[in-house]
C-alpha cells in the first residue's frame, strides 16, 4: 500500500514532486514505464494502470539497462521495484519526481525515504485502492498531464446502473444491494449484465477502478 506519509509529502508542493508535461518536450507521449524483474508482478500492474489512467502508453523493462536503452527522459513515472534503485539510486534520486518504489514491505518504516512507494504485497482490492489515491493526489482531473480529448459518450450508464455500480464498488453483493435499492435478486444481476457489457469491463477491480474515476464512489468507502 502508499504510505499515508509518502503521499503527503507533496501536498504543499505538487510540482516539485510529480512531473510536468512540459518537461517531457514537445510531441512526446504519455507514457509510463514498469521497471521489474518480476514479468508476472509487471503484467498485472501494467493492466491495472491501463485502467486507471487508459490515456497512458505502459512499457515493461526487465532491467535498468533496457530503461536507458529507451530513453528514460520520455516517461512520466518509473515504477521500479526496490532493488533497481537501490542498485541505482543516484539516476532515481535525480528522478525521484517520478519514481514510484514498488515494495514488498507492508511496514513504512521499511519504505525509502525520498521516494514514493507502492506496496505490491497486498490483496488487489488493497493495490487498487492505492494506485487510485496515488492518482488521485497527483493527476486528479488530468493535472500535470496534457490535455485529452473528452468521450462524448461518457454517461453511457442508467442512474440505476450507477446506484448498482457504487455498492458493487464498496464490496456489496448482489443480496445486499438488492436489499439496499428494495429491488429484485433478478434485476441486480440484469443491471449488473447491462454495465459489464456497456462497459467493456468484467472484473471487480475494473469495475471498481471506473466507478472511482468517474466520481460514482468516494475512494474511502472501497
Amino acid at each position: 500500500m502508499i504510505s499515508e506519509n509518502n503521499i503527503m509529502m507533496s501536498e504543499n508542493n505538487d510540482e516539485q514532486y510529480y512531473s510536468s508535461p512540459h518537461s517531457l518536450g514537445k510531441g512526446a507521449g504519455v507514457r509510463l514505464s514498469i521497471i521489474d524483474p518480476n514479468t508476472l508482478s509487471a503484467i498485472g500492474l501494467k493492466a491495472l494502470l491501463q485502467e486507471i489512467m487508459p490515456i497512458m502508453h505502459i512499457d515493461i523493462f526487465g532491467s535498468f539497462a533496457e530503461l536507458q536503452a529507451n530513453n528514460p527522459e520520455q516517461y512520466y513515472h518509473f515504477f521500479v521495484s526496490m532493488n533497481i534503485v537501490l542498485e541505482n539510486r543516484q539516476f532515481f534520486l535525480e528522478h525521484r519526481a517520478k519514481t514510484i518504489v514498488l515494495t514488498l514491505a507492508l511496514d513504512d518504516a521499511a519504505s525509502m525515504s525520498n521516494f514514493h512507494s507502492l506496496s505490491v504485497n497486498v490483496p488487489e482490492k488493497q493495490l487498487v485502492r492505492s494506485l487510485l489515491a496515488l492518482e488521485q493526489h497527483a493527476h486528479a482531473h488530468g493535472r500535470n498531464l496534457p490535455p485529452v480529448q473528452q468521450n462524448a459518450h461518457q454517461n453511457v450508464l442508467s442512474d440505476r446502473e450507477i446506484e448498482v455500480l457504487s455498492l458493487v464498488a464498496q464490496g456489496h453483493i448482489n443480496k445486499e444491494i438488492a436489499e439496499i435499492l428494495n429491488i429484485g435478486m433478478s434485476t441486480v444481476i440484469s443491471h449488473r449484465k447491462n454495465i459489464t457489457d456497456k462497459l467493456g469491463k468484467k472484473s471487480i477491480s475494473a469495475l471498481t477502478i471506473y466507478a472511482v474515476m468517474h466520481g460514482y464512489v468516494d475512494i474511502n468507502k472501497i
